[in-house]
């Protein structure tokens, strides 16, 4: 359970800084709700690229 709740987190966590960074970009730029839409894509692609790493679906990434 505490795997499930941990992967579900990042998801979650992915898409809300996703959210938050187009809300500022939006804010700033005034391309309301552009930003919005885009950012949110990238910080879904982010959560679900971090899901899999955390699962073991994709080996991690060697810095």
């Amino acid at each position: 359970m505490a795997r499930g709740l941990r992967l579900s987190a990042e998801l979650v966590g992915g898409v809300i800084v996703g959210a938050g960074l187009g809300l500022g970009f939006d804010y700033l730029v005034g391309s309301s709700p552009w930003g919005f839409i885009v950012f949110l894509l990238f910080g879904f692609a982010g959560g679900v690229l971090t899901v899999m790493r955390s699962a073991g679906v994709i080996p991690p990434r060697n810095v």
